[in-house]
């Protein structure tokens, strides 16, 4: 179980400007803003995908001093449509899901076994995400999670990730424009606009 606080400090990319925003264990902030804003973009810089200025740390460690591969696999980005290299689905995986945690996705319990190129865009993301999670990272950097989905298997993907981010208390950034979602999943919100990260005041949503 994760108890290090993701924190970022004075982190520049593109037209954005020194965001700066502590997430703490088992906390999730959701970032909003317009397309192109910055949001992608900034997930990425801190999974050190991107040049960027300023730091970004997990606890102790620094990113500016990990191998670029040792920090991704502690700061895990999820983005929006996953990536798949291998025929099958459980070829991808580190360690085997148990059939329950395919249930709760609404995954079939032979899903493991299926190949890739018969995967749909919902159901590659859903189980993107279960790999991701079966990890075990420091933190998640969530794109999107469930911007394939349609809106009764997205609330059940809010559920159990919400449940798995606060049981292994993964500092958590989750980009989101739905105002429902936010309100669901948010412990804060913050947007990114004109440049700049701003909090968002709870009535927002």
């Amino acid at each position: 179980m994760s108890e290090e606080c993701l924190r970022l400090d004075r982190v520049a990319i593109g037209e954005l400007a020194e965001a700066s925003l502590d997430v703490e264990p088992g906390e999730i902030v959701c970032l909003s803003g317009a397309s192109g804003s910055g949001k992608s973009r900034l997930l990425r810089a801190v999974a050190d995908l991107e040049p960027h200025e300023g730091e970004v740390r997990l606890g102790e460690q620094a990113q500016a001093q990990t191998p670029g591969h040792t920090w991704r696999r502690q700061v895990m980005l999820v983005p929006a449509e996953s990536h798949w290299w291998a025929e099958t689905v459980v070829e991808h995986f580190f360690h085997e899901p148990e059939a329950a945690e395919l249930e709760a996705l609404g995954l079939a319990p032979d899903a493991l076994a299926w190949q890739v190129g018969r995967l749909s865009t919902g159901e590659k993301q859903r189980l993107g995400l279960l790999r991701a999670v079966s990890r075990e990272p420091g933190a998640l950097l969530l794109d999107e999670p469930t911007a394939n989905l349609d809106d009764a298997t997205s609330k059940r993907v809010e559920a159990w990730l919400k449940a798995r981010i606060h049981e292994r208390g993964w500092p958590t950034l989750w980009v989101a424009h739905d105002r429902g979602q936010i309100a669901r999943v948010a412990d804060r919100h913050w947007r990114i606009a004109n440049g700049r990260l701003e909090e968002v005041d709870a009535a927002w949503t």
